[in-house]
């Protein structure tokens, strides 16, 4: 609790000194006022939580992004980075798988090879992917 919220420290500092001066008998009343102060801080932690996850959905929404089918944080869709990664990867990738395919093959081992490469890339511009990790 010292670096994360130092308020709620000074309180239960402040809380502990006001045992010791007013004694055990106002204990649970203390220790009351405490923990509201506590759910208060929960409070609005969680709405400020709530107010930037939706402020987040709404962003996307204006992109043109498509919104999370389940609302349980896991989006429907895949966005452009992920799109861009994925075909970015996918070449970094062929350059090795060409040249295994070349060797072992020729040019039929090649073009066989980029025809992988080719139907895996459109396989995941269709969405079909995504279709499975919602299932999930």
């Amino acid at each position: 609790m010292d670096g994360y919220e130092p308020d709620l420290k000074k309180e239960l500092d402040a809380t502990l000194q006001a045992r010791k001066e007013l004694g055990a008998e106002y204990e649970s009343e203390l220790i009351d006022a405490f923990l509201e102060k506590v759910q208060q801080r929960f409070d609005a932690t969680s709405d400020r939580e709530l107010r930037r996850q939706q402020a987040e959905r709404q962003m996307a929404a204006a992109r043109g992004a498509r919104p999370n089918a389940g609302g349980d944080g896991e989006a429907a869709g895949l966005g452009l980075g992920e799109r861009f990664a994925f075909v970015g990867v996918s070449l970094v990738l062929a350059v090795p798988l060409s040249a295994i395919g070349a060797v072992n093959a020729g040019e039929t081992g090649l073009l066989i090879t980029w025809g992988g490469i080719v139907g895996v890339n459109a396989v995941h511009a269709l969405g079909v992917f995504s279709r499975f990790r919602r299932d999930r």
